[in-house]
């Protein structure tokens, strides 16, 4: 099943996040897309908020891996750990699988930012979301990265494997 959902504003982005949030659990593999600017890092925020994870989460760029350990969920429940990757700078699968995220995988919700092509080879189940903010600004149509929290996204969701089959995506991210 695939989704597409737009978001109008960066809260909007974490409020989608969080809708999300609710049906994650440790296991599952979030593989997101989208230019720079496109709001992978602030969707993830949003993610961690929700999951109440612990520490501030903030974009893996420099440091390719984050964990954040297991929180409490804004609901009381324990929540899972995350982790989160950005694939920008690996050079190919031996690189991804040299971070070992096979032995977090299954404790943690694990988010992989421009993962496309490469991270899909960790599970069969996943969710794959592509982020796209139009670009058109007023002088040279590009995104104005300066302000991340201006601008509308259209998410497009896609459920793969047998873990995502029976959940209605749509019906979830309505709420976001």
């Amino acid at each position: 099943m695939t989704v597409t959902l737009d978001l109008p504003s960066a809260d909007a982005t974490r409020a989608f996040a969080a809708a999300l949030a609710g049906e994650l659990r440790a296991g599952d593999l979030i593989i997101l897309t989208g230019d720079l600017g496109a709001g992978k890092t602030t969707f993830t925020q949003g993610l961690g908020a929700a999951l109440g994870v612990r520490g501030h989460v903030s974009s893996p760029t420099f440091i390719v891996a984050r964990e954040h350990a297991a929180g409490v969920r804004a609901d009381g429940t324990p929540g899972p750990g995350l982790v989160h990757v950005d694939a920008y700078r690996l050079g190919g699968l031996g690189e991804l699988d040299a971070l070992d995220l096979d032995s977090s995988l299954e404790e943690s919700v694990t988010v992989v930012e421009w993962g496309a092509g490469l991270a899909e080879a960790l599970t069969e189940d996943r969710l794959e979301i592509e982020l796209v903010r139009p670009r058109g600004g007023p002088v040279d149509g590009t995104v104005d990265l300066e302000h991340p929290e201006v601008g509308n996204r259209v998410a497009t969701v896609r459920g793969i494997g047998a873990r995502w089959a029976g959940v209605d995506l749509g019906a979830l991210l309505r709420t976001a």
